[in-house]
């Protein structure tokens, strides 16, 4: 799904193209080196779903309007705190491609990578501090949440047993937060009355949920062309998700995959370990469960009543699920 897909909204395209320039804006420094390496995952491009996600939720119910300045600065924050902890997962990862491209730790090595990610950090909270003392502590509550998420899932690495529970909890912080963030932000920005800035707020989470979950299905059904990156890359870094987390729990292939798994994986092994998944009751599984999700964000969006982003919005979840790769 393009970012032009997301949400058909009147003037997205000169919206999002006056968010780049702020984007791009936001990522210059006085040092010419510094904004090579911090533009270098934002010029690689991306769906931009955060900031969209922004719009779209100061747009709700108002179809039509344009996105003021506060609104894309909004989007822009929620943007460079995605991409800056980009920037710190491909560390942790390993990680050497990234939306098509090197990683900055590929290219310029772990430590210029952590300095990257500090730096659009930084970045996003000046701007956030700029729309004011709620947003900038919204802001800030977020990124420690996706610390929280991220530090809840390394916990879990190579581990077999991890649950269910473990799983929801680390994507909630990791993910769904910023979703949700983004939503909330866009809706301050914009104005929204505040019952609706709640409703949106909740429409994030449950969409940035159904996001994650399909994510992880991609990861075990997708390619490396399709994905950007290399395919079966979290079972390879010892993170199980929701789809492999079920399928160790079938008695039918768990005994299979457990052998296969709780150390780093060669090339063999990653395949072998990506057929017992792709057969098993693992992905339908987590379909459902991203289907639930996605429910729950429709279900959210109803106190706006209605309207063409309305409508949008609350198909964005069925969407990705729909258009995952079936295996």
């Amino acid at each position: 799904m393009n970012t032009s897909d997301l949400l058909d909204l009147p003037r997205l395209g000169d919206d999002l193209g006056r968010l780049e320039g702020q984007l791009r804006a936001a990522v210059t420094s006085e040092d010419p080196f510094l904004t090579e390496v911090a533009r270098h995952l934002v010029d690689a491009g991306g769906k931009r779903i955060r900031p969209v996600l922004a719009v779209g939720a100061a747009a709700a119910g108002r179809d039509g309007i344009r996105a003021t300045d506060e609104v894309l600065l909004g989007g822009v924050s929620v943007e460079l705190v995605h991409v800056g902890s980009l920037c710190h997962d491909d560390v942790i990862d390993e990680a050497i491609t990234r939306r098509g491209v090197e990683t900055v730790n590929a290219r310029w090595g772990n430590l210029v990578a952590i300095l990257a990610g500090d730096f659009l950090l930084a970045r996003a909270s000046e701007i956030a501090a700029g729309l004011g003392t709620e947003i900038a502590g919204l802001l800030a509550a977020t990124i420690a949440r996706l610390c929280q998420g991220q530090t809840v899932e390394i916990q879990a690495v190579y581990d077999i047993k991890r649950t269910e529970t473990g799983y929801l909890a680390a994507i909630d912080g990791k993910t769904a937060s910023l979703m949700s963030a983004a939503c909330r932000i866009g809706a301050l920005a914009g104005g929204q009355e505040r019952h609706l800035v709640d409703a949106i707020t909740v429409f994030g989470h449950a969409f940035g949920m159904a996001f994650q979950v399909c994510d992880d299905i991609l990861d075990l059904v997708g390619t490396d062309a399709s994905l950007g990156k290399p395919a079966g890359l979290d079972m390879v870094a010892g993170v199980y998700t929701l789809p492999v987390i079920r399928a160790l729990a079938d008695p039918d292939t768990g005994p299979e995959l457990a052998p296969l798994l709780g150390a780093p994986l060669d090339e063999d092994r990653r395949d072998k370990a990506r057929e017992v998944v792709r057969a098993s009751v693992g992905i339908p599984a987590a379909v459902a469960v991203a289907r639930e999700w996605a429910e729950a964000a429709e279900r959210a969006l109803l106190p706006f009543g209605g309207g063409s982003v309305v409508d949008q919005l609350a198909s964005l979840g069925h969407r990705l699920i729909d258009d995952l790769p079936s295996v």
